[in-house]
This record gives structure tokens, C-alpha cells and sequence, in this order.
């Protein structure tokens, strides 16, 4: 039987009234295997991920967790890592709508949270994007007022969504948060020719020439940057990749039982192994989550870090189950193949030897247990 109940969003002055599956994470563990079915049928052309996010709007997910207060990161994280578990690609474009959102839900003004809002109500998908070639996005003056220069890459959803928050220097070099509208016409997918996360929608996306009016401003300076969110934050996509890795345990348990190798002790020793990866990256997730949420500065160095543990649990686990799965783990029409592509590109984010020597020389200035009490 469905239920539908109306969840109230509350975003600091702004709620937002949504029909809702109760409980929505029951709703979306139950959507898991439709959500798989249609991530293989985009992983095989590369189109964007309509369905499921179509998906996660029908049974509530996308806008409910997109408007959770932090002191319930610990819904958001198995929300997180349940869509990582069916589909990776439209994981991250979940986080970044959720990343964005709560972006305005900080540091906007009533005017933009009602704008906000609004664009919710109409269906709107967001993102946030940072990654850019050289010189990057500029504010330049010009007689027609402030005027966008330059492009952003990698840029996930390019070709779908319909609000990004991207950052852009002013010309007396500091960086500013921009809300700016998105059009397909300005995407270029051409050079996202990738073996995995093929679904993202992503792209060069250029901003020459869009004029910024006073309400695209999002915060000031330095509110982009502002600790512990700004590192912290990235508890969030770790969550993600995180459940692509808890798949392919489950994947190679399935294997395992089907196939015999439960009854052979090497095997359910690396079996063994790749449980024990994917639950200690659950737990440093989890707390990094919980961190960030109450504002600890003890998110920073120990977000940094998690960021390594979730990358070794992923390199672990995705060889494990190749070497225990085989030939057929490579044939791309499997599951475990989509994931191990997807995976592999995902957990490529940037400066992963600088984060993990951050956190080093965190924790060689302070206790690494310093938020534990028994430290």
C-alpha cells in the first residue's frame, strides 16, 4: 500500500509543503532495484538520468532530503549512500542539488530562499560548480554592468539542470558565489567521452557574456570557503562513493552463494576483507557527517582523511571482486561492471595526497581524539 503523507521542509524562514512516501529512506529502499534497472539503460547510451530522478521526485527523496535540517546528516548520509548503491551517476547529481540548496539555505537572503522555493515548487534541478579551466570564471565590469567570463568543466548535469551555484572572481581577485540559470544551448558534452559515470550529463558549460544582477549574488566573500562546511562538506559525496563500494560487496555475496565459493575459506577470507573496507569507510563517513553537522572544526582533518579511507575501501573492494568474480565481472552488461567503472572515475577527486597531508599536520598540532572525551 502507498502512503502519502505532507512533509514540511523547513529551510530557515522558508517551508516547503511535499507529498511524500512515508518514511521516504523505506520508500527508496524499496525504489533500489527499479533505480538500478534504469541507471544500466542510461549507462548503455550515456543519456542523462531522467528516470531516476524522476524517481526520486515520484517518492519524495529529492526534495525532502534536499531540505534536512544538518542536525539529520545522519538521514541524508543513508539517503546518500542507498542512491550510490543503485546508481552513481545519479547520486552526484543528487548531491550536488543538495549541495546547492543548502548553499541558499545559508548564506541567501529571504528573497533567494523564496526564490528558492519557487524553483523547487516548479521542478527545478540544481548543482554547484567549482572545477574550471584556466583562467577561470570571471565578474568583469563592463558598461552593461557585470558580465560572466570564462567556463567551467566537469560540470555535472550540464546538459539538464537549470540552476548552478559557481564561483567567480571579482576583479579585485576575491571569489563570490553566482546562482546562475542554466541552458543546455551553453553545455558542450562533446569531450565527456569517459568509461564511467557516463550519466551525469557533464560538460564544458560557458558563462561569457551572462549579465550577474545583485539577486544572483549568493553570501560574500569567503562564505564559499567557510570551515568546517566548505571541507567538511565533502562528507557528502564520500557517502555517495561510498555506497557504490557496500554494492559490490553485496554483488560479491550474491556471486559467492550462487556460485559455491561461500563454501571455500579463501574465498570468504578476501570476502571478509571487503566487508571489513566497506564497513570502516561507513564508520569515518558517518562521523565526518556528524562532525560537520555540529559544526566541529574536528570535521575538517578528519573529512580530509575520510576522503583516502573511502578511496582504499573502493580500490580494495573493486579488486577482490574481480579477481574473485572474474572474467565475467568485466562484461558490460553486469551490474558489478557498471559500478566498478562509475566507481573508479568517481573516486578521481582532486588533491588527495594534499588532503590527507592537511589532516597529518592537523592532527600533529592537535589530538587527533580531541572531540573524543575519553582522549
Amino acid at each position: 500500500m502507498r502512503c502519502v503523507v505532507t512533509k514540511i521542509v523547513r529551510m530557515n524562514a522558508i517551508s516547503l509543503s511535499i507529498e511524500v512516501e512515508a518514511p521516504p529512506l523505506v520508500a527508496l529502499v524499496e525504489a533500489l532495484d527499479e533505480l538500478a534497472m534504469a541507471a544500466a539503460a542510461c549507462d548503455r547510451t550515456g543519456a542523462f538520468p531522467a528516470e531516476g530522478v524522476a524517481i526520486l521526485r515520484r517518492i519524495g527523496v529529492l526534495d525532502a532530503f534536499a531540505g534536512l535540517a544538518e542536525s539529520q546528516a545522519l538521514e541524508l548520509f543513508d539517503a546518500l549512500r542507498l542512491i550510490g548503491r543503485a546508481d552513481l551517476s545519479l547520486g552526484r547529481i543528487f548531491e550536488g542539488h543538495v549541495n546547492a540548496v543548502r548553499l541558499i539555505d545559508w548564506y541567501g537572503d529571504e528573497a533567494q530562499k523564496r526564490t528558492l522555493a519557487e524553483d523547487i515548487a516548479q521542478r527545478r534541478l540544481f548543482g554547484v560548480w567549482a572545477t574550471e579551466p584556466p583562467p577561470g570564471v570571471r565578474i568583469l565590469d563592463t558598461p552593461e554592468g557585470p558580465m560572466l567570463d570564462g567556463a567551467k568543466s566537469f560540470a555535472t548535469g550540464a546538459l539538464a539542470i537549470q540552476r548552478a551555484i559557481i564561483t567567480a572572481r571579482a576583479v579585485d581577485g576575491h571569489k563570490h558565489l553566482v546562482i546562475a540559470p542554466v541552458t543546455a544551448e551553453r553545455a558542450d558534452a562533446s569531450g565527456w567521452r569517459t568509461r564511467g559515470m557516463r550519466a551525469t550529463g557533464s560538460g564544458l558549460y560557458d558563462f561569457t557574456g551572462v549579465a550577474v544582477s545583485p539577486s544572483m549574488r549568493l553570501g560574500g566573500v569567503g562564505d564559499y570557503e567557510r570551515e568546517p562546511r566548505f571541507t567538511g562538506g565533502a562528507w557528502r559525496f564520500t557517502a555517495v562513493q561510498l555506497g557504490g563500494v557496500e554494492q559490490l560487496v553485496i554483488l560479491l555475496r550474491d556471486h559467492m552463494r550462487r556460485s559455491g565459493a561461500a563454501d571455500d575459506p579463501v574465498q570468504r577470507a578476501h570476502f571478509a576483507r571487503a566487508v571489513v573496507q566497506a564497513r570502516t569507510a561507513n564508520l569515518w563517513v558517518r562521523e565526518a557527517a556528524r562532525l560537520t553537522a555540529a559544526q566541529d572544526v574536528a570535521a575538517v582533518p578528519l573529512t580530509s582523511m575520510t576522503r583516502g579511507v573511502v578511496e582504499r575501501a573502493g580500490l580494495e573492494v573493486m579488486e577482490i571482486v574481480a579477481r574473485a568474480i572474474g572474467t565475467r565481472a568485466f562484461f558490460d552488461d553486469q551490474e558489478v561492471d557498471r559500478i566498478t567503472r562509475d566507481l573508479g572515475l568517481y573516486l578521481r577527486q582532486a588533491h588527495p595526497d594534499k588532503a590527507v597531508d592537511r589532516a597529518a599536520e592537523s592532527w600533529l598540532e592537535a589530538d587527533p581524539w580531541r572531540s573524543d572525551p575519553w582522549w
